[in-house]
């Protein structure tokens, strides 16, 4: 119940906030979906396929300004490179940080 409640409350902040307006909500909605299903038990593809949802300007990263929930709670830890921005492999680390 609190993943549902959570993502209701990113999806409502995502919509709202005017930086976004230009974004696909369909493609947040459905990367928040995913990032709420996601478990420590879950697949490298699911966490590309959040990768993709998430990478809405297509240059291969996640920026800070793209990362939701988890990924932006833990944007920092998960930026092993320290560059401002993750890669897929990186962004696979969200995986040993879910419960």
């Amino acid at each position: 119940m609190k993943k549902v409640i959570t993502t209701f409350i990113i999806i409502a902040s995502i919509t709202s906030c005017n930086s976004v307006k230009n974004m696909n909500t369909s493609s947040m909605s459905d990367a928040a979906t995913l990032l709420s299903s996601l478990s420590s038990n879950s697949t490298v593809q699911q966490v590309a396929s959040l990768f993709s949802l998430l990478d809405t300007n297509n240059d291969q990263a996640i920026s800070s300004t793209e990362a939701i929930g988890e990924v932006s709670e833990n944007f920092d830890v998960l930026d092993t490179d320290n560059n401002a921005s993750l890669n897929l492999t990186e962004l696979e680390g969200i995986l040993g940080l879910l419960k």
